[in-house]
């Protein structure tokens, strides 16, 4: 089975390349980036059965030579935070659109979508619409799929990790809104077993799933868990959220990218979902939070050093 992996630099693409070589599954891997770096980047983690493209989601021909043969794609691209040259629909809209055709025109038999929660083609707030719009194009395109929303991600290569470990390692953390919020961090490497066990035709078909780990928390108990096993407290003070959307909010006026008000409102919104649907149907084993911020913290590999 030859599967394709479209933004495969990403942390989710990573693990994902790592699960195939973890599980040794039958699967003839391609990785496909938009840039020699990128695939530099890949390169350690594809086994014999892997390989590296590049292409262009502006590109139709790059995305057909990649795309060609391929039994499942899974598309991962997109972005929270705005930067130039990559807004949200250019980075959530444009690149799906591109592999949804080219899928079409390869007669995949299998289109997989890595979304995010909340996702709404109807929303105000850009991120949720263009993410809803992606999921859109994938519905409409007449290919199999299986939708996949996950919330904030933790483990290996995250935003989610590295912000984790940033708020746990000192004495004091600043989250917004004081951190009340609550999240439902998803495992990277679920995320990837089950975009893999998607694959399957037969699997989760035509289906949009709320992948979300196994417990929902405020952030400020995670942070302080995080903080346990690094063995010290952690004090959370607030970050007015209202004054902080304020600022935020009129730089988006200005259409300067970066950290918007709508990142914000993604950040800080409440995740409270079943997870057993979407781990049984997909058949995977939901990594438990205690796992899930060890490994993020790297505690293991400090464990095994010392």
């Amino acid at each position: 089975m030859r599967i394709v992996i479209s933004g495969a630099n990403s942390a989710t693409g990573q693990a994902i390349l790592r699960c195939t070589l973890q599980d040794g599954a039958p699967y003839a891997v391609v990785a496909a980036v938009r840039s020699e770096r990128a695939a530099d980047q890949i390169r350690p983690l594809l086994g014999e059965r892997g390989s590296t493209v590049r292409i262009s989601y502006d590109d139709p021909r790059s995305l057909d030579e990649a795309f060609h043969g391929a039994s499942a794609i899974i598309h991962v691209a997109g972005v929270l935070v705005e930067r130039p040259g990559s807004t949200y629909q250019q980075a959530n809209v444009a690149p799906a659109h591109g592999a949804v055709e080219a899928a079409k025109r390869c007669a995949a038999e299998k289109f997989i979508l890595i979304s995010g929660t909340g996702a709404d083609q109807k929303s105000s707030n850009g991120y949720y619409r263009t993410k809803g719009q992606a999921e859109a194009l994938v519905r409409s395109s007449g290919l199999c799929y299986t939708i996949l929303r996950a919330p904030l991600l933790l483990g290996p290569a995250t935003a989610g990790a590295a912000a984790l470990t940033r708020n746990a390692s000192g004495p004091r953390a600043r989250l917004i809104g004081g951190g009340r919020n609550f999240q439902q961090p998803l495992y990277v490497n679920d995320l990837a077993r089950a975009a893999l066990s998607a694959v399957q035709p037969s699997v989760a078909r035509n289906r949009i799933l709320d992948l979300v780990g196994p417990v929902a928390l405020p952030e400020r108990e995670l942070i302080e868990r995080a903080a346990r096993l690094l063995g010290h407290k952690v004090r959370v003070s607030s970050i007015p959220k209202v004054l902080l959307w304020f600022v935020l909010a009129v730089r988006q006026r200005v259409f300067r990218p970066g950290f918007s008000a709508d990142a914000v409102e993604v950040i800080t919104a409440d995740t409270r979902l079943d997870p057993q649907p979407a781990a049984s149907e997909l058949g995977i084993r939901l990594t438990g939070i205690e796992e899930m911020i060890n490994h993020s913290l790297g505690q293991e590999r400090k464990n095994e050093r010392g």
